[in-house]
């Protein structure tokens, strides 16, 4: 017998002739396995006709079919993927000497060259996102999907989360090995959009992907159950009730109009706009100094350290002496929707949360807007919140915190995820507050910190994402011994 099923995952009704061919060629391919809603008259194919290509009850189908071979291809995307003898035969070499339950590699596109290679993340404990990118073709061992379907029982009857719920069970019984050479081929690139989760008409999809995580991080014990915690006593002494942080470094553009908005907010309580500008070498300086001269509320703190990131500047702000008890959320090319963002925020605070986040409508540089329009977070419950948010890309905007709680779980020093983590550890014990009328208008620009990221960069930032979910996961399993 030929080593490897191939199971082949088509949603859509392109042509997938292509790949079809390359696979009934291989040498180690013995059956082809097709999920799809159209049915395939070829002899050769064992089609499974299925609405929810994706889902459990369509997997499982496949899996009893294919269950006889060692080995499993699985193509999520065979309009796309092309398969070569020799790219099966290193995958079974690859993945026998590495002993992983499941095994995938970086991948070529458009052509196979050395500088067409696509990166993708290595797998880690914190990788519970559904929409973690395999490539156009991963592999899993039969065994350990035999066992991990054993131990855990058998898919869920899903519409879409079949593949999600395999391959985090699987994760639980063997490793998931990213191999050290690239594999495979795809004509072109398919990537989820980032908001995809936010959308209202993914909600259903949504739902039952969080169903998925949340039954997984109870298997691995980091399931959070307990009751939130009350804000820790504070007796510090605060100039102002409340401070709007702005980091910011070479926004001469924007700056100015963050500023006043600020200035504009309407309160029943002195508040000021902390301005970390760290190191900028255009006229940002100027322009909040400018302001600074006609205001006393607004001040201009300039570090002494020139290795900040983002998360590094909020620190020197919330550790400031002029930081207010507490503090609020304002990127330097963004604004808040009108004059009454600020209070609204201190006023959820106030009633004891750990953080509170609003939402926001993306505008583009002039302030119209432009898709997704108002992104609101929806997916968010006050039951389940804190555990899903391990496995969507972030909490939202703007975001407000109890200066107490920032001077005790400091900000990483970095400039992409420092949000992220601060609402992970936050929400682990602290009730997380939210409003779901857009506060802020935040800016899709050229110069936006995650506009036109490479390749690589777009996975060192979904790597250290992950690395923040491992220690969080991490954390919640000490805590559950």
């Amino acid at each position: 017998m030929k080593p490897f099923a191939a199971i082949l995952i088509h949603s859509g009704s392109e042509d997938i002739s292509t790949c079809l061919r390359s696979l009934r060629t291989s040498t180690s391919i013995e059956k082809i396995l097709l999920l799809s809603p159209t049915p395939c008259s070829d002899p050769g194919i064992i089609s499974i006709v299925t609405p929810y290509p994706f889902g459990g009850h369509a997997l499982q189908q496949a899996l009893h079919h294919a269950c006889s071979c060692p080995y499993l291809l699985v193509i999520t995307n065979p309009t796309t993927c092309r398969v070569t003898t020799d790219d099966v035969a290193r995958a079974l070499a690859l993945g026998t000497s590495c002993g992983a339950g499941i095994w995938y590699a970086d991948y070529y596109v458009g052509k196979r060259l050395p500088a067409t290679v696509m990166p993708v993340c290595p797998y880690q404990l914190g990788s519970i996102r559904d929409d973690f990118d395999f490539g156009p073709a991963h592999c899993y061992a039969t065994a350990q999907v035999m066992q991990a379907l054993e131990r855990f029982g058998q898919l869920k009857d899903t519409r879409w989360a079949g593949l999600y719920e395999l391959r985090l069970k699987v994760s639980c019984t063997a490793p998931v090995q990213k191999v050290a050479e690239p594999l495979f081929y795809a004509t072109a690139v398919q990537r989820s959009s980032h908001f995809m989760y936010i959308d209202p008409k993914n909600l259903a999809y949504q739902k039952e992907m969080e169903y998925i995580c949340t039954e997984h991080l109870r298997r691995i014990n980091a399931l959070c159950t307990h009751d939130p915690l009350p804000i820790p006593e504070d007796r510090s002494s605060y100039p102002v009730v409340a401070s709007v942080v702005i980091p910011v470094r070479n926004r001469e553009r924007t700056i100015a109009d963050a500023i006043r908005s600020a200035l504009s907010q309407t309160t029943d309580f002195p508040f000021n706009i902390l301005v970390v500008d760290n190191h900028s070498t255009d006229q940002t300086g100027t322009a909040i100094e400018r302001i600074a001269c006609t205001d006393r509320r607004v001040i201009r703190i300039v570090p002494d350290s020139a290795d900040l990131g983002i998360g590094g500047c909020w620190n020197i702000a919330v550790q400031s002496a002029h930081c207010g008890t507490y503090v609020c959320q304002l990127d330097s090319d963004d604004l808040y929707a009108d004059t009454s963002a600020l209070a609204a925020m201190v006023s959820l605070l106030r009633e004891g949360f750990g953080m509170v986040v609003g939402s926001y409508r993306v505008v583009n540089f002039s302030l119209e807007e432009i898709p997704p329009g108002v992104v609101d977070h929806r997916e968010w419950s006050d039951e389940n919140g804190r555990n899903n948010l391990l496995r969507v890309a972030g909490i939202g905007a703007p975001r407000a915190f109890p200066t107490v709680l920032l001077r005790r779980f400091p900000f990483p020093n970095v400039s992409y995820g420092e949000d992220y983590a601060i609402a992970l550890r936050i929400a682990r014990d602290y009730r997380v507050g939210r409003i779901y009328t857009p506060l802020y208008l935040c800016r899709r620009w050229e110069d936006n910190t995650d506009a036109a990221l490479t390749p690589e960069q777009t996975v060192r930032f979904a790597t250290f994402k992950d690395t923040l979910r491992t220690r969080e996961i991490t954390e919640r399993q000490k805590a559950a011994a």
